[in-house]
């Protein structure tokens, strides 16, 4: 909502108090500002020309000639190219050494040979935005009223002298959609009076409802809903002062009768229409719900067909305009037009929102009906603007409004007490105080028994319930006067929880392995929601979501990362390693009544080479063992190798051959290995390696106590073992059949050597391990050994069928 300080100061005397000053204030009470700006600033030496002559450059099929009179003892020569100068008109000069838009800097030079004492402007030229300019002036020069006096700064009479406020409304505070809204806000900070002149509405003696009939069929789509109509009118420009006006407010100038609809728009907050009445084909005004397929064409020249969610404005037969939203084509004001049919309404808010959306058709107007209109103004928001039209376009107002609906608002009453205020509030305010703040706001109140109660007028109809008050209060006393106090409280004092010591150990660990934080939407489509699942669930979808790729609370964190290692290799960055940390969302129960649960989540993504191509060696390609590497030191480090298992894994989103479950014990709480060809396909990778782990149980689970051990005086002994066993059996069936029949002295396992092949026979593999033995209080002898050695061969051959090589 763009502001003019000027204007404001029409209806709240605000002068002493700078625009920053009041931006500040409003930006404390709860109003955000986004900017200040000035049109004049930036711009200097720029004046009004009174063009005395203007003949064609004798070089130039295009240029003039122009002798100007800039309030100089001499005509000053400039050369024009704008093919609508001519003499006789007041135009806006930029003398030589001036500054016009963009930092421009004009001087003083020749055209085609001819000089040129600086510059005839245009309004874009200014800093004026194209969809501002008047289309009359679009692209050429503009006209100055005829009484500018030629050499006098041109601000004043564009009204460039003005500071404009741009406030940032939320949908609660939809009463500062309006000059009059903001008037009463700003008069309530600074405890002063707002002051509307009154109109005087002047009717002929016919009778509207003689011209027009109104009728609507549900109330409930339009509760209010009336018509007066203003005869004899003669369509031309706005005066020089509305023209202003609107076009800081960002709205381009028509013709006077639509201005006037724009003007009320802004001041009151209440959209209007104007309707050619003669265009309309008849004496009739119906509001009803569209019907099937039914065609009408906008005023933006696009023939769209209409469903029963409309709300459609007809002559009691077709469609003229669609209710709320915007206009039709047939019957919009014209140069032609005599007799205006001015439209004051209210409709249903919802309905209106959805056929904005649905058209995708977003206007002022249909704006300030989707979040609220004050109900208390409607008519004399018509009334004014009847007399407006009748005064600039010379009309003639018929007596009366013809109503098909009609609103009875009423002030709403909410109560509060002293002792509350002061318990919400944190304060110590006195019944004074508070009576004087509901004064400021303009808020009858009346104390009966310490009881307060506050007689809230439609203007405000966001105020409906006690803590709506305490806002109010609070807002106006100040909020930066409300007292402070530290919190209390563990984490506050400087402690974390255990479960924020983990997930930083967490994330410590994996940057050490590597791996760069990652944050990716929570919002995703429903099939990405359901790849990579690690508990089946239900989908909970967002009831408007703004658009279908983010419709669905995300079931994993996968899917997200895909699309992070998606958009960095196509932009060349072919090398990424990722991970994230946070929710997931699973729904048990009815999506539609019932909150999901949330999980959280760790999730790994890996693609292209985890060592770069070296004078020292060539580069290394990320594979399962170096993402599974980074999930063991993951573990590791949260001291949980020993409750730590993983057994093969068939997921259809994952490669077939090289996926792993994570299991906890006898829980399954995560997944690593390759992404199946064709899903890394769908994410134009040529491969990624992913895992993803239930964060809570791994920081919940009980872990190993940390021991230190002095390093043992005594030598380790090593022993090598091979063996031929079935391919079925995996490493971890046999490290744990090794580890249990070794003995405590085993502190090292591993395997050096897995081999299938020539000479080996079908259906069997190859297995080397290295065993290191110490014993930490004497040293191991070779009887001692190969006791050991003995008793680990026995065990593998009973139990995996194993052939000591």
């Amino acid at each position: 909502m763009l502001v003019s300080y000027k204007w404001l100061n029409e209806y709240v005397d605000v002068k002493d108090v700078a625009p920053k000053d009041l931006a500040d204030r409003l930006s404390l009470t709860g109003i955000e500002v986004e900017g200040l700006e000035s049109p004049e600033d930036g711009l200097k030496k720029i004046v009004v020309g009174d063009v005395k002559e203007c003949i064609p450059h004798p070089d130039s099929d295009h240029l003039s000639i122009c002798q100007v009179d800039v309030g100089e003892e001499e005509l000053s020569q400039i050369v024009c190219g704008a093919p609508n100068i001519k003499a006789g008109v007041k135009v806006i000069v930029a003398l030589p050494g001036s500054r016009i838009a963009g930092n421009v800097k004009i001087k003083k030079g020749k055209m085609r040979g001819q000089v040129s004492n600086g510059m005839i402007c245009s309004l874009q030229e200014l800093g004026y935005s194209d969809s501002v300019i008047p289309k009359e002036y679009s692209e050429g020069i503009y006209y100055l009223p005829e009484d500018a006096v030629a050499g006098e700064p041109v601000f004043q009479y564009l009204e460039m002298d003005d500071t404009i406020i741009d406030l940032s409304i939320t949908p609660n505070r939809a009463d500062a959609l309006s000059i009059r809204g903001v008037a009463h806000e700003v008069a309530a900070i600074y405890n002063k009076k707002v002051n509307f002149p009154a109109v005087e509405l002047k009717e002929a003696d016919e009778k509207a409802s003689d011209k027009i009939t109104v009728s609507v069929t549900d109330e409930n789509d339009a509760p209010h809903y009336e018509i007066r109509i203003i005869e004899n009118v003669k369509i031309g420009p706005s005066p020089q002062w509305l023209q202003n006006r609107l076009m800081n407010e960002g709205i381009r100038p028509i013709s006077n009768v639509v201005d006037v609809t724009n003007y009320i728009l802004l001041l009151f907050g209440q959209p209007l229409h104007a309707f050619d009445y003669d265009k309309l084909g008849s004496k009739e005004i119906m509001v009803r719900r569209a019907k099937e397929n039914e065609p009408f064409t906008t005023l933006d020249s696009v023939e769209r067909t209409l469903n029963p969610e409309n709300i459609v404005i007809t002559n009691g037969d077709i469609p003229v305009a669609l209710a709320g939203i915007m206009g039709g084509l047939d019957s919009e004001i014209s140069d032609e037009t005599t007799t205006v049919a001015l439209e004051m309404a209210m409709f249903d808010h919802t309905l209106v929102r959805r056929t904005s959306q649905s058209y995708n058709l977003r206007s002022e107007a249909s704006m300030r009906f989707e979040k609220g209109i004050n109900q208390g103004d409607i008519s004399l928001a018509g009334e004014v603007a009847a007399a407006m039209i009748a005064e600039l376009a010379d009309g003639k107002v018929l007596q009366g409004a013809v109503k098909g609906s009609e609103v009875q608002p009423k002030n709403i009453e909410v109560s509060t007490t002293l002792e509350n205020v002061n318990r919400f509030l944190g304060t110590d305010l006195s019944q004074e105080q508070i009576n004087d703040i509901f004064k400021a706001l303009g808020f009858a109140s009346e104390v009966r028994d310490g009881v307060t109660t506050a007689s809230v007028p439609p203007r405000r109809w966001d105020i409906t319930i006690e803590a709506d008050l305490m806002e109010e209060i609070a807002r106006i006393y100040g909020y930066n006067n409300l007292p402070s106090t530290l919190p209390e409280g563990q984490t506050v004092a400087g402690f974390l929880t255990e479960a924020q010591k983990a997930t930083r150990k967490v994330r410590n660990l994996l940057e050490g392995a590597g791996l760069s934080e990652a944050i990716s939407y929570a919002l995703t489509t429903e099939a990405k929601a359901q790849q990579f699942l690690l508990n089946e669930s239900k989908v909970t979808r967002v009831a408007w979501p703004m658009s279908e790729d983010r419709s669905t609370m995300r079931l994993n964190l996968i899917s997200g990362l895909l699309e992070d290692l998606s958009y960095n290799v196509a932009r060349k960055n072919n090398d990424v390693a990722f991970y994230e940390i946070g929710h997931v969302f699973y729904q048990n129960n009815d999506p539609k009544k019932d909150l999901p649960i949330e999980q959280n989540h760790l999730a790994i993504a890996v693609t292209g080479n985890v060592v770069d191509k070296s004078w020292a060696g060539k580069a290394k390609a990320c594979d399962y063992y170096t993402i599974k590497g980074m999930v063991e030191e993951l573990i590791e480090g949260l001291g949980l190798t020993e409750s730590i298992s993983y057994q093969a894994l068939q997921m259809p989103e994952m490669h077939p051959g090289q996926t792993a479950g994570i299991y906890l014990g006898e829980e399954r709480i995560g997944f690593v290995g390759q992404v199946h060809p064709k899903m890394a396909g769908n994410y134009e990778l040529k491969s990624a390696y992913v895992a993803e782990l239930n964060l809570e149980a791994l920081i919940g689970s009980e872990k190993a106590p940390l021991v230190f051990e002095a390093v043992s005086k005594y030598p380790a002994v090593s022993r090598d073992i091979a063996m031929l066993v079935n391919e079925s059996s995996t490493n971890s069936d046999i490290t744990e059949i090794i580890s249990a029949a070794a003995g405590k002295f085993l502190t090292k396992l591993q395997v050096f050597d897995v081999y299938q092949g020539a000479n080996i026979e079908t259906g069997k593999k190859s297995m080397a391990y290295t065993l290191t033995f110490v014993n930490p209080e004497a040293t191991l002898t070779d009887e001692e050994i190969n006791r050991i050695m003995d008793k680990v061969t026995k065990k593998l051959e009973e139990k995996l069928e194993a052939v000591i090589r």
